[in-house]
């Protein structure tokens, strides 16, 4: 067991990352956490690459002045533009969420068709396929991309009819194609499993990344000898622009274990 006490760094565009945050505590209880939501540029989905990349660096310094052990890019959008350029840049360990939802979703696919809902910026870097493919070159993989969805999340209207119908549209392309397996390529989308999976129907798994992007970095952590074994864990949120929709999630998901948000500027 070591005994490195330095918090793990999670980061999104804004609460959608809350999802993988909450699954990095429950499978590693011990470890301190740090979580950045920079909601004052959400969504980063519609963003060009090259700014979202910048957006990232600009991450990344925020968690190296607080010398965190280890990254998780809570961001599908991030992990496509600016996963490889990080590694390089930074001399960390950085997990991003596609490859482990891709690892997911190929497992669980029995027919060998996959489908994908993503962000525009996802779908564009084609990061879902390339993984899937290189997992399992016979599977057959659909990407679609849902632009109005992280807005509705974000906008506090996951249970909304114009939502609902959102995603029928969103999904009926997909389900066209006779998939058995649905990625949640954003880490939003899990806020809105209930309705996916009751329109998406019983036959369709459906698969998001914060599960497995979990194990990915418990993983990490283990291999490595980066166990925190000797500090009680902390917790911190931080957001580049505090919000009411912010804040109510993530109290549904932390209830009274929720820390203080604190506002923080990247640039």
């Amino acid at each position: 067991m070591g005994s490195d006490a330095r918090p793990i760094g999670v980061f999104d565009s804004g609460v959608g990352g809350l999802t993988v945050l909450h699954e990095v505590q429950r499978q590693l209880p011990n470890e301190s956490t740090i979580y950045l939501g920079d909601y004052a540029r959400c969504p980063y989905g519609p963003r060009p690459p090259r700014q979202v990349r910048q957006f990232a660096f600009e991450v990344l310094r925020f968690f190296i002045e607080r010398n965190v052990k280890l990254v998780v890019i809570a961001c599908n959008t991030s992990t496509a533009a600016a996963l490889d350029q990080l590694r390089r840049a930074f001399p960390l360990p950085i997990v991003g969420v596609i490859r482990p939802g891709a690892e997911a979703g190929t497992l669980a696919s029995r027919n060998r068709r996959i489908g994908v809902m993503a962000t525009a910026g996802t779908v564009k870097s084609r990061g879902y396929f390339r993984h899937i493919k290189d997992l399992n070159p016979a599977a057959e993989v659909w990407e679609q991309a849902c632009p109005t969805l992280v807005e509705l999340v974000e906008a506090g209207q996951a249970a909304a009819p114009e939502t609902r119908q959102a995603v029928a549209g969103y999904l009926r392309p997909l389900l066209a194609h006779d998939i058995d397996t649905l990625i949640l390529g954003c880490t939003h989308y899990p806020l809105l499993r209930e309705c996916i999976e009751e329109l998406a129907g019983p036959a369709v798994m459906v698969v998001d990344s914060a599960i497995t992007t979990a194990a990915a970095t418990r993983l990490i952590v283990e291999v490595n000898r980066l166990e925190n074994g000797a500090q009680p864990a902390t917790h911190q949120l931080c957001s580049t622009s505090p919000s009411e929709t912010f804040r109510a999630i993530a109290e549904r998901m932390f209830g009274a274990e929720l820390p203080e948000i604190q506002q923080v500027s990247l640039t």
